[in-house]
């Protein structure tokens, strides 16, 4: 992880090749985020993305989002259907990048981190890059934070896998690697899904760590929602892992099967000692 953390700071610091920048579209789901997506506009301006690599999917914001967005001379679509998955399939239809990378438009994600997922996936092969979220002061409480690794672990345990943060808001994808995947879940479970797609048709998935800020604005997060990505998981592993399934299953079917066996062999055994 040290190493990981050097290495951003490098990359930071020494920038990114402006030709990769160029492959990648970044893409940047909104619904009502006036107090925060002109500064994240600003960010990713200052770090050098290109304004026609910025791609801003709104769901129906009312309180002028979309006019701070025109104002920076953004592109910006209205997204199909509702919640955070609709936009990530809508951003797909206009996305003919290699790259697409994903961030809330709240500014808890700093811009700074483009360059780090870019040169990630550019440089290993990888399909994914997931940004680990690092809370900072203030960013994330603890009921919040306990949530997200119960999550995680739950999903590390019905996928097999060894990941860190499979919720987090940030993370850079091979464009075409998703477009196969089909629509399980929505809302907040769209990041689980793109993982789950990922690790089940085997393709590669790295983390690195980035920041994680305090949100700018109302937070739309709540605690049932965990209750619900917790049930997508289990959606999704019907898909993408049905042998666990199956197997989770044949043991509930076997626990009436043991307790029978065992009175069987008690019962046996006692009428054996009253006899003797």
């Amino acid at each position: 992880m040290l190493n990981c953390m050097l290495f951003n700071y490098w990359v930071i610091i020494c920038g990114v090749d402006s030709t990769l920048l160029d492959s990648v579209t970044v893409v940047v789901p909104t619904l009502n985020e006036v107090e925060g997506i002109g500064l994240v506009l600003d960010e990713l301006l200052g770090i050098g993305v290109p304004r026609e690599r910025i791609l801003v999917v709104d769901g129906g914001s009312t309180d002028g989002t979309v006019d701070v967005v025109r104002r920076y001379g953004v592109r910006v679509v209205r997204q199909e259907g509702r919640g955070k998955a609709d936009a990530i399939w809508t951003a797909l239809k206009h996305v003919n990048t290699p790259y697409m990378l994903v961030m809330d438009g709240d500014y808890s994600y700093p811009a700074k981190y483009v360059p780090v997922l870019i040169e990630e996936i550019t440089s290993t092969g990888a399909d994914e890059v997931i940004g680990i979220r690092v809370p900072q002061p203030g960013s994330q409480g603890f009921v919040y934070r306990l949530g997200n690794r119960l999550l995680t672990w739950a999903f590390n345990l019905l996928f097999s896998t060894r990941l860190h943060d499979v919720l987090s808001g940030m993370y850079i994808i091979r464009t075409e690697s998703l477009r196969d995947a089909v629509m399980e879940v929505g809302d907040f479970s769209i990041e689980a899904q793109i993982v789950a797609h990922m690790v089940s048709t085997g393709k590669t998935v790295r983390e690195v760590p980035i920041e994680y800020r305090p949100r700018v604005g109302r937070k739309k997060l709540s605690v049932f929602d965990g209750a619900k990505i917790f049930m997508d998981m289990a959606i999704l592993t019907t898909r993408y892992n049905p042998m666990l399934i199956l197997f989770l299953l044949g043991s509930l079917l076997l626990i009436p099967g043991l307790a029978l066996g065992a009175t069987l062999v008690i019962g046996t055994y006692s009428t054996a000692l009253s006899t003797t």
